[in-house]
């Protein structure tokens, strides 16, 4: 199992705060609007910096993406800040019908997704976003792993033409990818190659992953970790070429188990190849206040629900 060694831990959130603002200052027509969360969103950097375009909307995000939309019509790219919670569930019908429906180019970043907002509780705990996005035609759906992967899909989706809702979070975890990658919507990254078990993972859940790897390797098991941090276009030939190998396949998502990455994989073996799957996803609940660490443990998100899913899993392929 290959070893990720990392020097610091920072959250998600402020690696999508550093990419703007180095957005902000090789793109003039990249602008920022907030809904009374500048300081949550790290979006401070960039407000300061480029005050001329940065546009506070206060506690009304459904008008927030109503600007969004509009500006794109006169050239600019609009990233939209706030919680995931009230990026997707508070204003799907804005997104819908405003940015969906017409491929607005609006760059819809979103903030403490899934459980690990923590103490806020199951009403901030949006778990149905990814879900809900990639849903929607038209709709580019990103979860990066760590604050390095974060600032360059921050930077990279300018590029792109079209709607992306790009998910992070408020925990601090390991920085573990590289500071230089060059970020592919749509391309998966493999992180270790292995023969026994597929385990596609996304978000906070790829370290997750990686730690779930070294305890399989102790065990025998010889795991195939890869980075899905693009849910929507999924990397069809990357999925299937891992489960061509080794023949069963574990999805890890910081999501209900409904809607979310483990479903799009699914739908893809129905159709491809047929190969026995195990979900690691929140079991179709609302979550509860606690700490991070906590929630995840108790809903089923941590490396040893992983390794026993990709036991199950293989023990499954044996039948």
């Amino acid at each position: 199992m290959k070893d990720f060694p990392y020097t610091e831990k920072k959250d998600t959130r402020s690696g999508f705060g550093a990419g703007l603002l180095e957005l902000g200052r090789t793109n003039p027509n990249v602008v920022g609007l907030c809904a009374d969360l500048t300081g949550s969103m790290k979006m401070d950097a960039f407000k300061k910096e480029f005050p001329e375009r940065f546009f506070q909307v206060g506690i009304a995000e459904a008008n927030m993406m109503g600007l969004a939309a509009g500006m794109t019509i006169g050239g600019k790219i609009p990233y939209t800040g706030t919680f995931a919670n009230f990026s997707t569930g508070r204003v799907y019908d804005q997104i819908r019908q405003s940015i969906a429906y017409s491929g607005k180019n609006v760059k819809i970043c979103a903030s403490h997704a899934g459980l690990t907002l923590g103490e806020d509780g199951a009403t901030h705990q949006i778990l149905e976003d990814l879900g809900m996005m990639k849903m929607l035609p038209h709709m580019t759906v990103i979860n990066p792993c760590d604050y390095n992967q974060t600032k360059a899909a921050t930077i990279a989706i300018a590029d792109y033409e079209g709607p992306v809702y790009l998910r992070f979070g408020r925990p601090v975890i390991p920085v573990f990818t590289p500071a230089d990658q060059k970020f592919e919507i749509g391309k998966a990254v493999m992180l270790n190659e292995g023969t026994d078990v597929s385990i596609f993972a996304t978000g906070h859940l790829v370290w997750k992953a990686i730690q779930a790897g070294h305890i399989l390797a102790e065990k025998g098991i010889n795991a195939e970790i890869i980075n899905i941090h693009t849910i929507k276009p999924l990397d069809e030939e990357a999925v299937l070429k891992s489960v061509a190998k080794t023949g069963c396949v574990v999805s890890a998502e910081e999501h209900n188990r409904f809607g979310g990455l483990g479903d799009s994989i699914a739908q893809l073996l129905v159709r491809k190849h047929l190969a026995p799957q195990e979900y690691v996803a929140v079991n179709d609940t609302f979550g509860e206040s606690g700490t991070p660490d906590q929630l995840m443990e108790k809903y089923g998100l941590s490396e040893n629900d992983i390794v026993a899913a990709a036991e199950r899993a293989i023990s499954r392929k044996k039948q």
